[in-house]
């Protein structure tokens, strides 16, 4: 690995004075599981690292009236070990669990995993599907855009130089509400997405009619993807099997897959499918207010 300098600020200030002095050639550092590994194969050659672990407000995790705030440095274990996380903001409790193993947890974040904006972050479709807000400080104070829309290709997201994702900000939960994340992986080869699936359901009242949903899907497409027409299928619908299957067939019709070693491109799309269908049907289950132990491969 090559030598570079290794800065660790506790005020925000001061890292965004290093960003800006750096001239772009500062790498911010969260949990480290993704930037190490890059460092040391030459995808990144930053000469200065800039631990932002020590700053209060990228470490956050409040959860009240206004919704959830997460900040953008806190560990996937904080997360997993949280009872109001895991009962209203399950998808991402969901992604956290399966990101790596208990080592990996306690350092990677959810920031740094959509920071490091790879088409099949795990949590970044449970994100978008809790229609997660990005909040950026940078030199001319802060900016917010939606997870949705902070992933602009392969690695590669709507941050400057000199710019830092503090926080990402859900709306709270309304009643009658589930959301649920799955991915497949090729457990012979890496601990990869071949795909992911995120949704959050809102029900009525009653438990039979879809009032509010929202769907990311990862590994289908350049970047994460917001499956909106898929959500425009089941918005005002009853829980039916024609109204599933016209979501499935909906978020099918948008992705535009690569083959590569973890799968096909008609694999995928398949596999899409399949996941669409099981994630909104254990979402809608967990909106109905029944409790759903989800094992993975099943």
């Amino acid at each position: 690995m090559h030598a570079f300098d290794y800065k660790a600020p506790e005020v925000l200030a001061d890292a965004l004075r290093l960003l800006a002095d750096s001239a772009g050639s500062a790498k911010p550092l969260a949990g480290g599981t993704d930037l190490i590994d890059q460092m040391r194969n030459g995808r990144h050659q930053p000469t200065v690292v800039i631990d932002v672990k020590k700053l209060p407000e990228l470490n956050v995790l409040q959860c009240n009236g206004e919704g959830l705030h997460l900040g953008a440095a806190t560990p996937c274990y904080r997360i997993c070990g949280d009872e109001k996380l895991q009962r209203d903001y399950t998808a991402l409790a969901d992604a956290c669990h399966i990101i790596g193993g208990i080592q990996i947890q306690s350092r990677a974040s959810v920031g740094g995993n959509l920071c490091n904006s790879g088409p099949a972050g795990d949590s970044i479709p449970a994100m978008i599907a809790l229609r997660g807000t990005c909040v950026i400080a940078g030199p001319d104070g802060t900016r917010e855009v939606s997870v949705a829309e902070f992933c602009t290709g392969p690695g590669q997201n709507v941050l400057s130089a000199e710019e830092l994702l503090v926080e990402i900000h859900f709306p709270q939960r309304p009643a009658h509400s589930g959301s649920h994340y799955r991915r497949m992986i090729p457990r012979n080869e890496m601990d990869i997405a071949v795909v992911g699936v995120g949704a959050s359901v809102t029900l009525d009242e009653t438990c039979t009619t879809i009032i509010d949903v929202c769907i990311g899907l990862g590994a289908v497409g350049p970047t994460p993807l917001l499956a909106a027409q898929a959500a425009k299928c089941l918005l005002g619908q009853p829980v039916s099997e024609k109204t599933l299957s016209n979501a499935v067939d909906a978020a099918k019709e948008q992705i535009s897959p690569i083959t590569d070693m973890r799968g096909t491109q008609e694999y995928r799309v398949h596999v899409t499918g399949v996941l669409v269908r099981r994630v909104l049907e254990t979402a809608i289950s967990r909106a109905s207010g029944q409790t759903c132990i989800v094992q993975p491969g099943r």
